[in-house]
Parts: structure tokens; C-alpha cells; sequence
């Protein structure tokens, strides 16, 4: 059970402040970008380019390992099963894991404090909304806690 609100009868609202944040981390990449030296930033570019593809990978796995059941809500789907296999089998929340991976990646591409910022924030929200959709989850399956406790919530083997 969880006191955050629902934002909605599927949580749509979760998806447009998402939507947002998203957006705002994408623009601070631009406008607070190149803020460190060249040396540091030959570095930081190299990270940032791997923890990128490794987030855009992880999240597309837990976007193709959902199937039927991948809704942009945080509501589950419906008739949909617990998938607990694939990406899913690392980390509970894999789409939400990548992203934050994509986003700490492009603060770093693109010599960026107020993206890292932005990332650390992405980070706090999607531990917020994995919250209310695990209680969502729990209430539809009842496999879900035994899964939650084997499973880390977004970051394979750290979180």
C-alpha cells in the first residue's frame, strides 16, 4: 500500500510529469552544457556514451520483453501477466532504469551539471512512481511481492 496519489485512474498524470521531466533534461543538456575542461571532458564523453547505450539498451529490452503488456501507464494493463523474465528478471522497472542510465549519460556527453542535476531527479521520480505502480502490481498479482524481493527495482545489482 502506498499514500501516493494515483494522478489519475491509470496514472496518467505520472506519465505527464514524466513527460516534462524528460524534456527540461533534454533542453538542460543544451543550455548548461560544456562546464568542464577539455581533459575531464574526453572522459566524462566516453561514460557518458556507454552508460547511454547501456540505459537505451536496457530500456528497450523491458519495452520488447513486456509484449502485451506494455502500457505507457503505471496501471497495469488489463488481462496482461507478470512479466518477470528478460530485463525483468534484473531489475523491476527496467524502461525506468534506462532511461535514468540515458539521462546520467547525456549529463555527462554533454558536460552538463544541470542535466546531471536533472538525472538525480529523474532518479527521485521514478523511484515515486515505481512506488504507487508496485502497489498497483501488488494488489493485481500475488506473485508480485515474492518478486520484489528477489529483484532489484531499477539498476541491475546497485538499485
Amino acid at each position: 500500500m502506498t499514500r501516493l496519489p494515483s494522478l489519475g485512474p491509470r496514472g496518467e498524470g505520472w506519465v505527464v510529469i514524466q513527460l516534462v521531466l524528460l524534456a527540461l533534461l533534454l533542453v538542460a543538456g543544451f543550455v548548461g552544457g560544456g562546464a568542464w575542461t577539455r581533459e575531464i571532458r574526453s572522459a566524462t564523453t566516453a561514460v557518458g556514451v556507454l552508460l547511454g547505450a547501456a540505459g537505451g539498451f536496457l530500456a528497450f529490452k523491458g519495452v520488447v520483453d513486456l509484449r502485451e503488456a506494455l502500457t505507457p501507464l503505471p496501471h497495469p494493463r488489463d488481462g496482461a501477466r507478470l512479466v518477470d523474465t528478460g530485463a525483468y528478471a534484473l531489475v523491476r522497472h527496467p524502461i525506468y532504469g534506462g532511461l535514468v542510465m540515458g539521462a546520467t549519460g547525456w549529463g555527462l556527453l554533454t558536460a552538463s551539471p544541470l542535466a546531471l542535476v536533472g538525472a538525480l531527479v529523474l532518479l527521485a521520480f521514478f523511484r515515486l512512481k515505481s512506488e504507487r505502480e508496485e502497489a498497483w502490481l501488488a494488489e493485481r498479482y500475488d506473485a508480485y511481492d515474492a518478486y520484489r524481493a528477489r529483484t532489484k527495482r531499477m539498476l541491475p545489482r546497485l538499485y
